[in-house]
């Protein structure tokens, strides 16, 4: 009698089970039952390489990738350059020539092959009249691609970085001319890297003012030639980032004139303003007024003199309705190199509502030795014997303060209950409560812990930071935090494939090096 109660309980068990593992492989499939809009629409933020290797799924994933609107090319992705080139030649002429290309974002890193740049942009051209987003970055013919993006009359967003072919690792290229026969109607956004800007034989360089839509521009290492001024004029221009100050060619450098041209802005809903780079750029035009936020990030500066804090002084005293403003340390060191600063009346940022310091580490080096000269001269002026103490702290490897006395209270004159927030990489070398204890409302709002895994954040009280004296690998390089209006295309989610090819070519090794 047990024994049937066991045989018929066991029986039940396995009915149960078989159930129960229906219903996990009805599950398992469910996202095989969504619509084909829905599926491609979810396909649509992953790199196509990833897309293509869906159609071993099932039979309902076969052919599935071969209507995504999207293609998102990245020879990142792929192990060697012979396999990236087979790959998009094979999606090209495999693709269900019937479906429109909404998004075509090229990289490459490095040369790419003219015959399979050629077959892309021949793709593009074809297929022009529904392109809304296209991201070029090569080193290639220039005049195929300006030709490829002429016929694009339907692109809202277009990025482009082009080089030379055997540029690559070369700091001496031609920069590309900018067409200003370009008529893009629809544009919005515009990401432009290694591009030279000319007005002609009038000298008056203007070339954004025939994009009447657009609303985001980024420059990137661009130059200016036959003119020491740049125009920016658009009634609709809302974001303006600015890599890298823009180089004058052709023009005679005076005495005490800059290399650089200046930037003249005509922009009077301009929100957002970045610049990462050397602070050689100067600003000037009515465009500063409307501005509501300022990223600045010069962390790669290893060399400022009081030019520098002067061009920067120049900025924060035209942005005058600034409600937030972000910094690196590394800015607020070259800002204290400006003779008698903290007694200078700031007559801007009186809208001013948060302050962002991002903490980088001062190693010695260039930059480190203007800032002690500077706190030398500033000791010197008072007390002598304040010099000759300094100058055997100095000696004895004393680290100027990461963010220098008084420099934040000077921002904040006109604006005193504007919130302070803090954030670093580098807790593991910077005395994080000494900083937050030394800044009046200061707060530390996040930073990495020493070990974390790569990407990976935490918040922790400053308390927990190690000594500033704990040491650095010279390695360790500055993380950029100021947000750039980016390229709007879907997220590319690098999901790389561990792919392993012994015949790599030197060029590839290049490439990856």
């Amino acid at each position: 009698m047990l024994n049937q109660h066991r045989m018929s309980d066991s029986h039940e068990e396995s009915l149960m089970t078989l159930e129960n593992m229906k219903k996990r492989k009805q599950n398992d499939d469910m996202l095989s039952d969504l619509p084909d809009c829905v599926l491609l629409h979810i396909l649509s933020f992953l790199n196509t390489k990833h897309v293509v290797q869906t159609c071993v799924l099932s039979k309902r994933w076969k052919h599935l990738w071969k209507r995504i609107p999207i293609l998102i090319l990245h020879s990142s992705t792929f192990s060697t350059v012979k396999r990236f080139t087979k790959f998009v030649s094979k999606i090209l002429t495999l693709r269900d020539t019937s479906t429109a290309l909404h998004i075509l974002d090229l990289k490459r890193g490095g040369d790419i092959e003219p015959q399979l740049l050629k077959k892309i942009l021949n793709y593009v051209s074809s297929h022009n009249t529904q392109l809304q987003e296209l991201g070029i970055s090569v080193c290639g013919d220039k005049s195929l691609i300006k030709s490829c993006v002429s016929s694009c009359h339907a692109l809202t967003s277009l990025k482009l970085s082009v080089y030379p072919r055997g540029s690559s690792g070369t700091p001496n290229y031609t920069p590309t001319l900018f067409p200003i026969s370009f008529d893009l109607p629809l544009l919005t956004n515009l990401d432009l890297e290694n591009f030279a800007f000319w007005g002609g034989e009038s000298g008056y360089v203007e070339p954004f003012s025939v994009f009447t839509k657009l609303n985001s521009l980024v420059i990137s290492n661009c130059k200016v030639i036959d003119s020491p001024v740049i125009n920016i004029s658009s009634e609709t221009l809302v974001n303006l980032a600015v890599t890298c100050p823009l180089e004058k060619i052709n023009v005679d450098i005076q005495n005490n004139s800059s290399n650089f041209a200046e930037i003249k802005l005509s922009t009077p809903n301009l929100c957002t303003f970045t610049f990462k780079g050397e602070l050689f750029q100067k600003i000037c035009g009515d465009g500063l007024s409307s501005v509501k936020q300022v990223n600045i990030d010069d962390s790669r500066q290893f060399y400022a003199s009081v030019m520098h804090g002067l061009v920067l002084f120049s900025w924060l005293r035209d942005f005058t309705d600034v409600e937030s403003l972000t910094v690196t340390s590394t800015s607020l060191q070259i800002l204290s190199l400006v003779p008698d600063l903290l007694e200078a009346k700031l007559h801007s940022l009186c809208n001013l509502k948060s302050l962002e310091v991002e903490l980088i580490p001062l190693y010695d080096g260039s930059l480190s030795r203007s800032i002690k000269d500077a706190m030398l001269k500033k000791a010197a002026a008072k007390v002598h014997k304040e010099v000759a103490k300094l100058s055997k702290a100095f000696i004895a490897r004393l680290k100027p303060p990461a963010i220098p006395d008084g420099i934040v209270d000077f921002l904040r004159q006109n604006s005193p209950s504007a919130e302070i927030n803090i954030s670093t990489d580098f807790p593991h070398v910077l005395n994080l409560k000494q900083v937050a204890e030394s800044i009046k409302g200061a707060k530390i709002v996040k930073y990495r812990p020493r070990y974390a895994a790569p990407g990976s954040s935490s918040t922790a009280p400053a308390s927990a930071a190690a000594p500033a004296s704990a040491a650095v690998p010279a390695s360790v390089a500055a993380p950029a935090s100021v947000a750039v209006p980016a390229f709007a295309a879907p997220p590319n989610l690098h999901l790389y494939c561990s792919e392993k090819d012994g015949k790599s070519s030197n060029e590839d090794k290049v490439e990856k090096h």
